[in-house]
């Protein structure tokens, strides 16, 4: 005889007695609460989000290796009392006046448009204080950029604004942009709130209007035809100036050796950590590779070509601290490129702004754009609290151009500072003598994707000494 069916109510009974796991509140890995909202936003209005920034997932990075500093075997440098040489020289392969750092450290290319005219003088300011360039972007050279620049690189993009044979003769080198680490493949974007008259100008666009950038250059379609591109920029500016080709990291290996086949100088690889002032955030998450991994294949292309040392290499994308930098250059860099660690330091994402010296609130600005200090990526709308990404009259003047030179210089100055206190610990008389034998990486990835050990061991998963 079969047990009867006891009825629902003592089922009820018996499950409120007995422990169960709480699944309702267990997030989905797949579908989190991220996966969700992104879902219902899709589903609600039919449009990709655009941001500004970098990718915000956890991704390998330089954080994921360590020096090994000098002891029995290396001897260190004393303090600061023995000198660590930081002197940089790019653009030494065929220009006739090459670039020369008195810091491997450079701020990267970030156009007026999506940076205001205050934050670009400030930027130029810090920079010649420190003996370091910077880098028009999108959009054309402003006055105030050249005037506080001592050492500017002008860009050359596919979208071709504001670009002008008179100030390509006025800059001190020249970068031929083919990608950008946040958005390899794809083209700028500047909204119409950003687009005010000057910037409408000097774009030779309508104002209020979303402008997007082209995603390849107009007149050339491969390395050949970039060579002859290359060859024209040479011979406008007399053969002076230093040619830079920067690519977004994905074929990295193979984009590097056509690089340096079409006759660069300099070649700029900027990893997936790299930031930008608006794009959609599939592009930012899902789109290139790390710079760990990039800045490996870019030296492993320059090895095999012989050209270590006559093509000088600088790398960007995600680089924030003077440990960074050091680890760029022991993997093989010549120098940096740091666009969001600027912006950070100039103010982006402060509580705050100053004027006359005292801190005024800014948390009410951030509330107007539905973010917060330390979650802001809301450089597209041209709303920037701080006064940092924006087009906005009133806006701007919240970052005023010797308060925002005094912090970037602060910044960069930090920085070198750290770069020499690692290279003394290394027993090194000058940053550059920095080399991957200083070096052991912490996780599998990390050892994988830069070739470098494993600690406490000699494995580096995937080569052949592995096996």
């Amino acid at each position: 005889m079969s047990t009867p069916i006891r009825n629902i109510k003592e089922l009820a009974m018996d499950n409120k007695l007995r422990p169960t796991k709480k699944l309702s509140h267990e997030e989905s890995w797949g579908y989190d609460r991220s996966i969700i909202d992104y879902i219902q936003r899709a589903a609600a209005h039919g449009l990709y989000e655009i941001r500004g920034l970098g990718a915000k997932r956890r991704l390998p990075h330089f954080d994921d290796l360590v020096f090994l500093g000098a002891s029995m075997s290396r001897y260190p440098l004393e303090g600061y009392r023995e000198k660590c040489t930081t002197k940089t020289m790019l653009g030494t392969r065929f220009a006739k006046k090459p670039i020369a750092l008195e810091i491997p450290i450079t701020i990267a290319g970030m156009s007026f448009g999506a940076l205001s005219a205050h934050v670009k003088d400030a930027l130029g300011r810090a920079a010649t204080e420190m003996g370091t360039s910077t880098t028009t972007g999108d959009g054309g050279m402003t006055l105030e950029e050249r005037a506080s620049s001592k050492i500017l690189v002008y860009q050359c993009l596919p979208s071709r604004y504001g670009f002008n044979p008179d100030d390509l003769r006025k800059a001190n080198a020249i970068e031929v942009v083919i990608g950008q680490g946040a958005k390899p493949g794809g083209g700028g974007m500047l909204l119409g709130q950003k687009v005010n008259p000057r910037v409408a100008k000097m774009r030779t666009l309508p104002e209020g209007v979303d402008q997007r950038s082209a995603c390849r250059h107009p007149d050339w379609t491969g390395p050949d035809d970039l060579a002859i591109k290359i060859r024209e920029l040479r011979e406008i500016t007399d053969w002076e100036k230093p040619i830079y080709v920067k690519v977004g990291a994905t074929r990295t290996f193979n984009d590097v050796k056509l690089a340096i086949h079409s006759g660069a100088d300099v070649v700029v690889v900027d990893g997936m950590q790299g930031g930008t002032a608006a794009t959609q955030t599939c592009f930012i998450e899902h789109v290139g590779i790390p710079t760990l991994a990039a800045l490996r294949q870019a030296v492993d292309a320059l090895e095999d070509m012989n050209m270590k040392g006559t093509v000088q290499l600088i790398v960007s994308g995600g680089i924030r601290t003077g440990a960074d930098v050091a680890k760029a250059l022991a993997m093989g860099a010549d120098a940096v490129s740091i666009g969001q660690g600027v912006l950070v330091a100039l103010g982006c994402n402060s509580e705050s702004w100053i004027h006359d010296g005292e801190h005024i609130s800014a948390v009410e600005g951030y509330e107007t754009i539905g973010a917060a200090p330390g979650f802001c990526h809301h450089c597209h709308t041209g709303q920037c609290p701080v006064g940092i990404t924006t087009q906005d009259a009133v806006l701007e003047q919240r970052l005023q151009p010797e308060v925002g030179a005094r912090r970037v210089k602060n910044y960069l100055k930090t920085l070198n500072m750290e770069l020499t206190t690692i290279a003394r610990a290394c027993g090194k008389q000058n940053v550059h003598h920095l080399e991957r034998e200083d070096l052991v990486a912490l996780t599998i990835e990390a050892a994988a994707m830069a070739h470098i050990p494993l600690a406490g061991t000699n494995w580096i998963p995937g080569a052949m000494n592995a096996l």
